[in-house]
């Protein structure tokens, strides 16, 4: 409790005085003997503590006013303590992690001679990147087109052969090693055309490969190579651009093992737990979405686990690698008591707040808190609902102090705020 001076007309004179009564009082006391010494110290030393007192005491006495709550009026505004609901989330500093990032690179060697992309450009899967000349391509799967139709035609004459000799044998006109020649003869040719069509699809492969499409929908970054230069797989400019998915999108961000039992349950039940998405300040909402899953571990230097959220991202607010604030909705409190958070004080007895009564007195009445909301925080005790907290200028007040309510006081807790503006905090421990 801080206590106030008080100001009394005739302390005042009796300390004006004090160094004359003291004077006068020496004057008339008989020193003699061999202990006026010592006599003397006493009766000093008595005075010293009286003249204190007189000094002190209206620093260390309360007034009348601070007991009695006297004192001048002091304006104040006030909310309602009302049943409502608090949302109970836990928060933590996360980060947009892309679902997918792709490194658009060279299958095959040549000249790039088309880029079909802008930088920045959103990309659908399967729209036209890149071009690489075909020709050289083209021209080594007509070679290996008409040598296998030079293979198909010796393993067909091979085959008539082997039928043959295989009839001349039955008659006994030929030996048995002629028509076991001609069968391992038929064998090759047909190894030799097998390697001719492994060819030429290798060949339409590298066609498929010149022509270079987006794998995911995506938005494009900053250029790598440009047209006219010779990409080669493994090379320093194989690389022609990077793709991110953008749409949906996820963010990882970090909570407290501790609120893990409230988290993993739901997380294995499947319930869908939402999360909210605000910028690096806390204050501008961006985005809203759904916990995926939690790590398979936990950070043994932090004593963190790290979380996954989705969101479709369908207005392009959250760019990877953007620094977030997430908020997990856990639970919702139903049917509770909530003040506005400025009505909270907190001194020596812990969190109260002053709650104007009848007859627009400011009394003193510790409270309990629950979890926080914005700007609203659950009264877990030490309020009803419909009493009058008030919300500014308590600095100004004591128990006991007479207040009036200005016409335009606060009329309910949470009521000078639209449910828009609110922005969700951590759960309260």
């Amino acid at each position: 409790m801080t206590f106030e001076p008080r100001h009394d007309p005739e302390a005042d004179s009796s300390r004006s005085d004090s160094p004359g009564r003291l004077k006068s009082l020496l004057e008339h006391i008989p020193f003699q003997g061999k202990n006026s010494r010592a006599l003397l110290g006493v009766v000093a030393a008595l005075l010293v503590g009286a003249l204190a007192w007189l000094l002190l005491r209206d620093v260390i006495l309360p007034t009348s006013s601070t007991k009695g709550g006297g004192g001048p009026v002091q304006p104040v505004k006030i909310a309602t303590a009302r049943i409502g609901e608090i949302k109970v989330f836990v928060s933590g500093l996360g980060s947009v992690t892309p679902i997918a990032t792709v490194n658009v690179v060279t299958q095959i060697n040549g000249v790039l001679t088309e880029v079909g992309f802008r930088e920045g450009q959103l990309v659908k899967k399967g729209d036209f990147l890149a071009q690489i000349d075909p020709r050289p391509y083209e021209v080594l799967q007509a070679q290996y087109e008409g040598q296998l139709l030079r293979d198909q035609g010796l393993l067909d004459q091979a085959r008539i052969d082997l039928a043959r000799y295989q009839t001349l044998l039955k008659q006994n006109s030929i030996a048995r090693q002629t028509e076991e020649d001609q069968v391992y003869l038929v064998k090759q040719y047909e190894g030799s055309v097998k390697t001719d069509r492994a060819l030429i699809d290798a060949q339409k492969l590298n066609l498929i490969y010149c022509h270079i499409v987006s794998p995911v929908d995506a938005r494009v970054g900053l250029r790598l190579v440009d047209p006219g230069n010779y990409v080669q797989v493994g090379g320093t400019n194989a690389s022609i651009a990077v793709l991110t998915q953008l749409q949906p999108i996820t963010v990882i961000f970090p909570v407290p093992e501790d609120d893990l039992p409230e988290i993993m349950p739901q997380v294995d039940a499947g319930v869908p737990m939402k999360v909210e998405i605000y910028d690096r300040a806390n204050i501008n909402k961006l985005a809203e979405g759904e916990l995926l899953t939690a790590d398979n571990e936990i950070d043994t230097t932090t004593g963190m686990v790290k979380l996954r959220a989705r969101f479709d991202n369908r207005n392009n607010k959250l760019f990877p690698n953007q620094f977030v604030n997430a908020h997990l909705l856990t639970r919702t409190l139903h049917d509770v008591v909530v003040i506005p958070t400025a009505a909270v004080q907190r001194g020596a007895p812990g969190a109260y707040a002053y709650v104007v009564d009848a007859d627009n007195k400011a009394r003193v009445h510790v409270l309990s808190l629950g979890p926080t909301e914005g700007d609203l925080v659950q009264a877990a005790s030490g309020l009803s609902v419909g009493d009058r907290v008030v919300v500014d200028g308590a600095d100004r007040l004591r128990d006991g102090s007479p207040v009036k309510i200005p016409e335009a006081a606060v009329p309910g807790a949470g009521q000078s705020r639209g449910e828009e503006q609110r922005q969700p905090k951590a759960k309260a421990r």
